[in-house]
């Protein structure tokens, strides 16, 4: 498949770009001809990504290795961008993890500060350096993905699930900051969706990753790219602000219909 940036189209700036949702949606929107910022924190993956992209779909890709918890790096990245990348028209705030699955009385500090900074400080450290922009031009649209966690509390994943209900809060507040100046924001939350999230929880445990996603057909990272595709094809007067995606086994995000 042969494709072509198209520079009347935004450039779309993904956050945790080498693995599921973050890989899926650049080649999504690769396709449709984005030029693309990729961030993630390993360089080796994040240059394949890159080069993968440029050689099949002729796309435009600028890569910043780089954590979004490393507030000083990220905006010494992207002070140092060429003036071409600096209109940066979507920021999808896509980095995020989950680390353990322990109740809160014997939860790892390492684990916490690990959600925390990369989970709600990461989306504040990507918006501070790119919103102003957006304002300054009166026109962007900020996506943050979310989770049915934002919703919900399950046991043993408070921490976890009061990262991702942070992330419903900055969202809200940031669509009443922004909408003065015709900035967009929305928030996709999805439910079980078979990517690195479980392995990266069970800290690399193959065996009980994959049972999370046993006797049911989970959400692909595809699925969810799919939605952010739509969202930021809506016309300019159309902003889909909230978006709960779950695989058709899933009710809710402890009641998962699995055949045994």
């Amino acid at each position: 498949m042969q494709t072509k940036a198209n520079p009347k189209k935004p450039i779309v700036l993904i956050t945790g770009a080498t693995s599921g949702i973050g890989r899926a949606s650049a080649i999504h929107l690769a396709k449709d001809g984005y030029r693309l910022i990729l961030t993630g924190r390993r360089a080796v993956t994040l240059k394949k990504l890159t080069v993968y992209l440029e050689s099949k779909y002729k796309a435009d890709c600028y890569a910043i290795p780089v954590d979004v918890r490393d507030y000083s790096t990220l905006k010494n990245s992207f002070d140092k961008l060429p003036e071409e990348w600096k209109s940066i028209g979507i920021l999808i705030n896509n980095a995020g993890l989950a680390a353990g699955l322990d109740p809160v009385q014997e939860g790892s500090l390492n684990d916490w500060n690990q959600m925390i900074d990369t989970n709600i400080k990461g989306i504040l450290h990507m918006t501070r350096l790119i919103a102003p922009g957006m304002i300054a031009r009166k026109k962007g649209h900020i996506i943050n993905i979310g989770s049915v966690a934002g919703k919900e509390v399950y046991p043993k994943g408070a921490v976890y699930c009061a990262t991702k209900h942070a992330v419903e809060a900055l969202t809200l507040g940031m669509r009443q900051d922004f909408v003065p100046y015709g900035v967009k924001v929305s928030s996709v939350c999805p439910g079980a969706v078979e990517t690195e999230f479980s392995l990266v929880r069970f800290k690399g445990d193959q065996e009980r990753a994959d049972k999370v996603y046993d006797g049911f057909v989970p959400l692909q990272p595809e699925d969810i790219a799919d939605v952010i595709h739509f969202i930021i094809t809506r016309p300019a007067h159309v902003n889909i602000q909230d978006v709960l995606i779950m695989p058709t086994a899933q009710a809710s995000a402890t009641i998962i219909h699995r055949q045994v």
